[in-house]
Order: C-alpha cells, then structure tokens, then sequence
C-alpha cells in the first residue's frame, strides 16, 4: 500500500521536485562552497517554489546556523538538512480525520469559488466510502443553483444520499436538515458543502458561522472537522485564502488539490509553518482515486527521491 501510494505521490510531485529539490541540486552541483552567495540563491529557489519569503529566510538562517554548528558540511548535508526542515515543517498534530467511536463525523468544508470545493467532496465521499463509512452530503452553497445541481449529480454517481434546499434557501437551515437525517438513519459521516463567495467576505464569514453555530448546537457530542479547500497552483494566493477563512471559523484542516498542475507545490510548507493547521488530504489528479490522505514522511520521500537508474 505505502509504496503504491509513494509511487503516485512521486508522479504527481514531479514538477514541484524539479522547481525545487532539483533545483537545489544543481546549485549544490555549480557552487559546492557553503558560502553566502550560495545562501543567496537557495533562498530564491524556495522563494520561486512558492515556500514564501518569510518561510524562506527562515529555512535558509536554521541552515546557515547548522553550517556553523558544523552539522551541514557537504551538499549530501545540505539536502538532509532540507528535508528534515520541510517534514518538521509538514508534521502538524492530528493528520488524521476526526473520529470518535460511535458517533458520526461531521465535515464542514470550505473555501473560495473555484478551487475544486465540490469535486473534493466528491472525492472525499468516495474515499470515505471505500473505507466502509456511510455518508451522507449537504448542500449548503445555496447561493449558487450550479453548486446543488453538481451535488446531486455526484451523488447520483456515488450512490449517496444528498440534503438541499432551493436555491437562495438559509444555508444553516439546509445543515439542519442533514444533520436530523445523520441522527435518524445512524450514518457515519456528514460532508457540508458552503459558499465561496469571498467578495462579500463578512456576509460569507458570519454565513459559516451560524452554520458552525447550528451543528455545535444539534451534535455537540459529533467530532467536527472545518476542511479548507486551497488550490496548490494559485501558490501564495492560497495562503493569504487560508488566513482569511482562519480568522473566521476554527479551520481544523487543509485539503490541498491539484498538486500534480504545479511547480510551486512548495506552498504547503508555509501552509503548515506559519498557520499549523495540518493538510488532512492532496490532490493528485482529476479522478475519483486521486484523493489520498496526506502523510509529511511518505511527502519528503517521493520529493527528495534519487533519479531512477
């Protein structure tokens, strides 16, 4: 399973490995000596990589300090102090989705227009599926008619049960709905899509928090999960989404997609580092399967992974 998963992993990082690991390399291959012109350059390579200006003279001070520990000597050095860096970076506690026996997990997920919200869901529903769970979908992006026709058509190809409203309807009642559906029919997991309407920022806001306000009321006992939606080739973009969102509702997660599209992968260091939220999940591709779970040691393995012979 791990080397299955490792191999896509590998594939879908490929371009974020050749923006930035290969990158490293070759200036480790060009400029051998651990000077400061060489500081310089790695600086702007994971600044080009999308690891951020703030992250990046981070990383590239804890290196300068180790070279002068003289723990970094040699360019194999250089690397593993790299790598150690970024999975200490990635490793925010609680990866894992919120669980607890004998209760339903309810997802709230969230995010901009645009970044693939409801095709995740659909995804995260499947996958969720074929770990055994009964699922059930709620669709509160009552702003948009589109939003609840994609729903249900997903849910038609899942074979899951789906709660709406008309369009316009009160996004908290179309929750409340589906969180008495949860109830009675004893399933296992609730997934709640919402508006991405980010234009009108503090109508969105408190739209998210009375739906937060009604599940917290209904199923206080129920494990909640608040999962952030980012688009990894929007890059810094995607950070400043993040905090925006942070500051409204308690985002629990981040569900990072379209990994494989980009170079600038690089963004989920600084997604982790500067707000520690954990990526819960990333996308690698455009079908059903290619939603995994994300794991920070099986990430830095396929990145740093040697060339093929």
């Amino acid at each position: 399973m791990f080397r299955n998963v490792l191999g896509r992993l590998k594939e879908g990082l490929s371009k974020t490995k050749t923006g930035l690991v290969r990158r490293v390399e070759s200036l480790l291959s060009a400029s051998p000596s651990l000077d400061e012109d060489f500081f310089l350059e790695l600086e702007e390579i994971l600044i080009a990589a999308d690891v951020g200006v703030e992250t990046s003279i981070k990383m590239v001070e804890e290196m300068r300090e180790a070279v002068k520990r003289k723990e970094v000597r040699s360019p194999e050095d250089v690397l593993k102090n790299l790598r150690e860096q970024i999975e200490e970076a990635l490793t925010v506690e609680e990866t894992g989705l919120r669980q607890e026996a004998g209760l339903p997990t309810i997802i709230l997920v969230v995010g901009v227009n645009g970044v693939g919200k409801t095709t995740t869901i659909a995804k995260l529903a499947h996958l969720l599926k074929e770990e055994g769970k009964r699922v059930l979908l709620a669709a509160a992006d009552t702003f948009r008619a589109a939003a609840i026709d994609q729903l249900k058509i997903w849910s038609q190809r899942l074979n899951v049960d789906v709660v709406s409203h008309q369009p316009g309807a009160d996004p908290a009642a179309v929750v409340f709905d589906a969180l008495q559906a949860l109830r009675a029919r004893s399933l296992d997991v609730l997934i709640v899509d919402t508006a991405g309407r980010l234009h009108t920022k503090s109508n969105l806001m408190a739209e998210l928090e009375k739906i937060q306000r009604v599940i917290k009321r209904e199923y206080p006992e129920a494990p909640l999960e608040v999962l952030l939606v980012l688009d990894a080739t929007t890059g810094q973009n995607a950070l400043a989404q993040a905090r925006v969102f942070q500051e409204a509702v308690d985002i629990t997660g981040i569900v990072l997609t379209k990994l494989d599209g980009t170079a600038k992968g690089g963004i989920i260091i600084p997604i982790c580092r500067e707000l520690k939220v954990p990526v819960k999940y990333i996308g690698l591709g455009e079908g059903l399967t290619d939603l995994q779970e994300f794991s920070p040691s099986a990430f830095v393995e396929a990145l740093f992974a040697q060339r093929e012979a």
